[in-house]
Formats: structure tokens, C-alpha cells, sequence
């Protein structure tokens, strides 16, 4: 018996440990009220003839009200399609257990700035603020996520999250489909 606990508290401990401390790029508290955001982490990116797309998550927690903002960056020579977040924008992620978790859009219409670089590149900058339906955060800490969906004013586009992404933007790897399960206990 004395084996079994032994056994459990080391698996439990070496869990613990295997977690990352959270990264918080602000963690205010005073007064006026509470709020603190997680350091963006890239979930999706696209690099192909040219044009380049990314797409970071970071959580926030203002006051208690836990939300995900979503910033897509676009890089291109040619045209940049506007993709619009409006109050009717939903953000839909299909988990791997086969549940579906909606989160809706916050803010008012917002399509986003281009800006041109030094290179000839316009980038344009989108960034959206969904807040989670009840239920939403357990479900996410439980299962992978397998497919996003954004349902914009002007359109739909899905992207499929990878087990792992090693970034070309900074080299670094990403786990898009547990960033959820990895990431939520940082806004409790």
C-alpha cells in the first residue's frame, strides 16, 4: 500500500513540476479593478509564395471575466483580403473528443490596420476579444483542440491546429492543440 501512495505522489509531484509557469505580459491590481493577459502564443502560421499569416492567442481576466484574444497578423506584397470581427463574430473550436465550444465576439466592428513596411509589404493587424459560454472552460481543459473556425462579418475560414508547430517566425515550438488544457489555470 505504502508503494501505491509512494507511487501516486511522485506522479502527481513530477506533474506539478512538468507545468510551466505562467507568463503574464500584464498583471494589474489596484483600484480600479483587476486584470492580467498571458504573453501571445502562436497557434497558427502560414508562410507560402510571399504571403505569411499568424495568428496568436492570449488569455485575459478583467475582473473575474475570463476571455481569449485572437491577433491575426497578414504579410503580403499583393492585395490583404479584410476580415471583419462585428458583434455577430464567433470563434468555434472543435475538440478532439468531438465537442463544440463557441465563443462569441465582445467588441463592435473592427477590421483591423495595414500598415506598410520598409520592405513593401503591407501587414494588416486584426485583433478580436471572445468571451467563453458557460461550461466552455471545462470542456477546453479536458480535450485537445483539433479545428478553429472564425466566423468573421465577411466571411469564414478554418484552420486546423497541430499537435506541435515549430515557428519560422522565431524558431521556436508551439502546441496549439493543448494551449487550452496548458494555459487556462493562468486566468483562475
Amino acid at each position: 500500500m505504502k508503494q501505491i501512495i509512494t507511487i501516486a505522489l511522485f506522479l502527481i509531484t513530477a506533474n506539478l513540476l512538468a507545468q510551466k509557469p505562467c507568463e503574464y505580459s500584464t498583471n494589474v491590481n489596484d483600484s480600479i479593478g483587476t486584470y492580467k493577459s498571458t504573453k501571445e502564443y502562436i497557434v497558427s502560421e502560414k508562410n507560402f509564395g510571399g504571403n505569411s499569416s499568424y495568428i496568436f492567442y492570449s488569455l485575459a481576466l478583467t475582473d473575474g471575466m475570463p476571455t481569449l484574444s485572437v491577433q491575426l497578423i497578414q504579410k503580403s506584397k499583393d492585395f490583404i483580403k479584410a476580415n471583419c470581427f462585428d458583434k455577430n463574430s464567433k470563434l468555434i473550436l472543435q475538440l478532439n473528443n468531438g465537442k463544440i465550444v463557441t465563443l462569441l465576439h465582445v467588441d463592435g466592428e473592427n477590421c483591423g490596420t495595414t500598415l506598410r513596411d520598409d520592405k513593401g509589404f503591407d501587414n494588416r493587424v486584426n485583433t478580436g476579444n471572445f468571451m467563453f459560454m458557460k461550461g466552455s472552460l471545462e470542456e477546453l481543459k479536458k480535450s485537445p483542440v483539433s479545428l478553429m473556425r472564425i466566423q468573421y462579418l465577411t466571411g469564414m475560414e478554418d484552420y486546423i491546429l497541430k499537435k506541435e508547430l515549430i515557428s519560422e517566425l522565431n524558431n521556436e515550438t508551439y502546441q496549439p492543440e493543448t494551449y487550452f488544457i496548458n494555459n487556462l489555470r493562468c486566468i483562475e
